[in-house]
């Protein structure tokens, strides 16, 4: 094995080594506010955050299995022929965490936009409170596609551990704004996703709707017109919300409503718009 190769495992192993403290600390300060929240009797809606942990409890086990080696087995061919083969330091790691912020983005706004990627997104918007626990309910499925997304990283030359890495910290960094306890921190607002900013993306008010996207800087919103400060008081929740705790059909159920929908439908080209078109077509987040 050359000295390149030795020096390439040894800093992926302190990037893994990071991501495993950065988890730990995000189980800490979600344990500490659940534990803050039972001291102070703290309205929150228990069975919610019981059906959040089961979630997240299901998808570590999906992540340890096959689910968490897609993404690695997919993007690996493609990197065979990507445009170039940067090296990994330090300056390389640091440009794909925000081209996989810039990445996040688009895979967050599409999410929002076509309802059979809504149909697994919507899990994370379909609690009706904001707590940090809000963080793990994220969809079981979500694993099978989002990694083609990264397809274009794969091939401008990160390498498929950088792009996935780099969408992972993303992801990790979002989880201490799911919170109403930190309030307005005001000029940060507007350049980061911050606990004000990420508020808004999960309101159901009108005008919170298909806002803030962003995942690391909130830059990209405002850019392509899609930033909404935090005004009005939120409203949490889907616009139709799903009434259930059960953490299987919180998972399942937007799959139901376009199967339920698309029998309803008379031509292939209808079938095709409720499958695939924006969310116009969803039952209870209509936008007309």
């Amino acid at each position: 094995m050359s000295f390149a190769k030795l020096i390439s495992l040894f800093e992926e192993a302190q990037i893994m080594t990071f991501i495993g403290y950065f988890f730990l600390f995000n189980l800490g300060i979600i344990t500490l506010e659940i534990l803050v929240d039972v001291f102070t009797s703290k309205k929150r809606r228990w069975k919610d955050t019981f059906a959040n942990i089961s979630i997240f409890v299901i998808n570590q086990l999906l992540e340890k299995t096959i689910m968490g080696s897609i993404g690695v087995i997919c993007l690996v061919p493609i990197s065979w022929v990507s445009f170039f083969e940067p090296p990994l330091n330090m300056y390389t790691w640091i440009l794909a965490f925000f081209v996989a912020d810039f990445t996040y983005y688009w895979m967050h706004r599409l999410e929002h936009e076509h309802r059979i990627l809504w149909a697994s997104h919507s899990v994370h918007h379909s609690s009706e409170d904001y707590n940090l626990t809000i963080s793990f309910r994220l969809s079981l499925v979500e694993g099978l596609f989002e990694w083609l997304f990264l397809v274009p990283m794969v091939l401008i030359g990160f390498s498929p551990f950088q792009a996935i890495v780099g969408l992972v910290l993303v992801a990790q960094f979002q989880t201490w704004i799911h919170t109403e306890r930190i309030g307005k921190l005001g000029w940060l607002d507007g350049i980061f996703n911050t606990p004000s900013v990420h508020r808004v993306h999960h309101g159901s008010n009108n005008k919170y709707l298909d806002k803030n996207y962003g995942g690391f800087l909130i830059i990209w919103d405002r850019l392509f017109g899609t930033y909404q400060k935090e005004e009005e008081p939120v409203v949490y929740g889907l616009t139709n919300n799903i009434n259930t705790n059960n953490p299987i059909k919180i998972n399942f159920i937007e799959y139901k409503h376009i199967w339920s929908d698309v029998k309803h439908c008379k031509t292939l080209k209808d079938k095709l718009r409720i499958v695939f078109g924006g969310l116009v077509w969803k039952p209870g987040y209509f936008k007309e």
